[in-house]
């Protein structure tokens, strides 16, 4: 009887698990695997025997994406949120303090504060900034968790200063590295102590699966197994695959995504309609001397917004009026993508803390896709010009 998994040695004697003459990796659709004699050990000490707990799809990405990262070792989840929950269920107990920035996805901060009234963790709410981060960081905070840059306002946090702080006082940094990738920017590097991603988005390209990731050192991914096993977020296996499909092309994806976005930003601040655009790559962005500290090629990615003169129904009708951009609360797709960030990403956050992070009635976000760059700005200004 043929055995379909096989251990062939890759890589300077790290076991990689597949056929061995296969161009493209296969799809493990399986629940159980083999257990005959000596079981299989995977590199995390855990039995290749059931697919809630290990699949060699899923950690083939997992190697990868640790490579991308840098860090010793990756664990895929069935969604980000799935990654972040785990994550915080991990590190937090009663009593612990998380400091996290107003801006921070919604459903993040939602997850942060079911998590306190439930299990009595203490969260500090701060002003997306470096300084304000640094000023409220001392010994009582247990985690850090913060987004390598702000969604919607496109803030850059100082990573390796705040990573500094974090091992003074012996707290945890949890970087959420979904906006900019491993190809714009690697956290580890500079100290964090963990990276997050919605491997939805930039990583997998193309819109079609859904993922999250935990990239971190092998103590720790060990110790997440248990969680993500315990509460059955494992990626599957077809997921696996397309989002393995998406990370060979991705550095050629974000260096036309970071090329298209600052022709539109280019584009969009010069336009009667438009009060302000917020892209750190921008020479005016108070974000742009971090930003070419911080990322390969000074580019800060795919998204950016832009505050358009009036209020809530002007930007409903430019929205309606947009014929090629597509309007959903998403990004990392090669569609480019608009949304309105006060009735979908910064939903969760209250309309005073928003007004105050510039989240305002007249915000939209922009996740410029692959399309020609022409071809996006004249979308936007046939639409821009019906206002």
């Amino acid at each position: 009887m043929e055995k379909h998994v096989q251990t062939i040695t890759i890589h300077g004697g790290k076991e990689d698990y597949r056929p061995v003459k296969s161009l493209h990796p296969p799809i493990y659709q399986t629940v159980s695997f083999e257990q005959r004699g000596e079981a299989l050990i995977t590199h995390r000490d855990t039995e290749l025997k059931y697919s809630r707990e290990e699949n060699p799809t899923v950690m083939l990405l997992e190697k990868k994406i640790a490579l991308l990262e840098e860090g010793e070792d990756a664990l895929c989840f069935a969604s980000g949120m799935s990654a972040i929950s785990s994550t915080l269920i991990h590190f937090l107990g009663k009593g612990d303090k998380i400091l996290v920035p107003y801006e921070s996805y919604g459903t993040t901060q939602k997850l942060i504060k079911r998590l306190a009234e439930k299990f009595g963790i203490e969260p500090i709410f701060v002003f997306p900034d470096t300084e304000e981060v640094l000023k409220h960081l001392d010994k009582g905070v247990k985690l850090v968790f913060l987004e390598t840059i702000t969604n919607p306002t496109l803030k850059v946090f100082d990573v390796p200063r705040i990573a500094e702080a974090c091992k003074e006082v012996g707290a945890t940094f949890v970087v959420d590295n979904t906006f900019a990738t491993p190809v714009l920017y690697k956290p580890l590097r500079d100290g964090a102590s963990v990276v997050v991603h919605s491997l939805t988005k930039y990583m997998v390209g193309h819109a079609d699966a859904v993922g999250g990731a935990v990239v971190a050192d092998l103590e720790t991914t060990k110790e997440l197994w248990d969680w993500r096993n315990n509460l059955g977020g494992i990626l599957a296996p077809f997921e696996a695959f397309l989002i393995d499909r998406g990370l060979k092309t991705l550095e050629l994806r974000m260096r036309r995504h970071c090329e298209n976005a600052l022709k539109v930003a280019r584009y969009l601040r010069n336009h009667p309609k438009v009060e302000e655009v917020l892209y750190p790559s921008l020479p005016e962005s108070p974000y742009h001397d971090l930003a070419k500290k911080l990322f390969k090629d000074y580019c800060a990615g795919g998204v950016l917004s832009f505050k358009i003169k009036g209020g809530r129904n002007e930007v409903i009708k430019f929205l309606q009026n947009l014929k090629m951009i597509f309007t959903s609360p998403s990004f990392g797709a090669p569609e480019t993508i608009a949304s309105y960030p006060v009735v979908s990403a910064a939903k969760q956050i209250p309309p005073e803390i928003r007004e105050k992070l510039g989240i305002t009635e007249n915000l939209v976000r922009l996740a410029v896709g692959l399309e020609n760059a022409e071809d996006i700005i004249a979308d936007l200004d046939q639409a821009l010009a019906k206002i």
